[in-house]
């Protein structure tokens, strides 16, 4: 469970960001095409969200630990995309993953895993199949804000 978000001084959630409605399609079909395990994957875009960038587009990768309670970024795919998304100009705008049973709400291990202060961390959970839930974090040394997420 999450709290209400660091407190004066602490790491802040920034200012809502937009996520185009079609990228967030395909962060849900990926999701459900990953059940039962969690899907992943990394959105680019032109800056970070955290700096207003916008998102372009989602790179789906492969689960490697083929788990429903964790995910690992496939590391060969992850640096196929990284080398990409550079080679384009663009950032890690965002880390996605999913809950195939859980709120989308970070884990301890995935706050304990978040390695990219600079990109949110975007969840799906499926713990309602017909209405899967996306919302946005900002992650930084173990404290956690919701970022406002809007469907742009």
């Amino acid at each position: 469970m999450v709290g209400p978000g660091p407190g004066p001084g602490q790491v802040p959630g920034p200012a809502p960001v937009v996520l185009p409605a079609a990228l967030r399609d395909e962060l849900v079909a990926w999701a459900h095409a990953g059940y039962p395990n969690e899907a992943c994957g990394i959105v680019a875009g032109d800056r970070g969200g955290l700096d207003g960038g916008s998102a372009l587009r989602f790179h789906a990768l492969a689960n490697a630990a083929a788990s429903p309670y964790r995910y690992l970024i496939d590391p060969g795919e992850q640096l196929h995309v990284m080398l990409a998304i550079d080679d384009a100009d663009e950032v890690v705008w965002g880390i996605f993953h999913s809950h195939v049973r859980s709120p989308a709400e970070p884990s301890p291990t995935d706050i304990g895993l978040a390695f990219y202060p600079d990109a949110l961390y975007l969840i799906c959970s499926l713990a309602d199949m017909d209405a899967p839930d996306v919302r946005a974090w900002r992650i930084v040394g173990g404290e956690v804000a919701e970022v406002p997420l809007e469907i742009g």
